[in-house]
């Protein structure tokens, strides 16, 4: 902390996986209570001593960056956590077509982030591929509160390629998997919200 040595803070996301930060600063101790704040740096200042004061930006400055990028970190940790942990209640495969592919898996909420009520846990998550995740952000295809998907009727009005046919028409009328553990259930409610939208949308395009 005295000499502002960087270090790497590893973050457990789930059990087995971490998030690698660099570099990080020990800002204000607190003895009393064995405390200590983290602050996460810009690695552009990390390798010189005195750091940002040897690149002639202020104490000031230099704090607000600071500030900025752990806010961003903290962010990237939270979104990948919840990526993670929906992942594994679905056993790392796509809840729509059970696809298995690392690279092409993630984790969509039910309510938005952004929303009240959208917060990044296992009960507002479900796990799509990259092709699902589109179409469920996209209002194409809806979770009905009783786990069964629904597409939106004016696709099956569409011709296109194979992977309309199974990626998407196929897709209706079946039911995404439960996870195990009852506690990482989506929750019925959050299905029933969203899929209120999906139908308000659906008959507006309609008229």
């Amino acid at each position: 902390m005295r000499k502002r040595t960087p270090l790497i803070c590893f973050h457990r996301i789930v059990p087995g996986k971490y998030l690698a930060a660099w570099p990080v600063l020990i800002g204000e101790a607190d003895p009393s209570r064995h405390t200590f704040s983290v602050e996460v740096d810009d690695a552009h200042f990390a390798g010189w001593p005195g750091g940002s004061q040897k690149a002639g930006i202020s104490d000031g400055v230099a704090q607000a960056r600071r500030s900025y990028i752990t806010t961003i970190v903290r962010q990237r940790i939270h979104q990948r956590s919840f990526r993670e942990r929906v992942l594994r209640a679905y056993s790392e495969r796509c809840a729509f077509c059970r696809l298995r592919h690392e690279e092409l898996r993630g984790a969509a909420h039910i309510i938005p982030d952004g929303e009240p009520d959208g917060e990044p846990v296992v009960k507002n998550g479900v796990a799509p591929c990259k092709l699902h995740h589109a179409a469920f952000d996209g209002q194409v295809l809806a979770i009905r509160p009783d786990y069964v998907i629904e597409v939106r009727r004016d696709i099956f009005g569409e011709e296109d390629d194979p992977m309309l046919l199974h990626g998407l028409k196929g897709m209706h009328e079946t039911h995404i998997p439960a996870p195990r553990f009852a506690r990482d259930h989506p929750n019925r409610e959050f299905l029933e919200r969203r899929y209120a939208q999906f139908r308000t949308l659906e008959v507006a395009m309609r008229r």
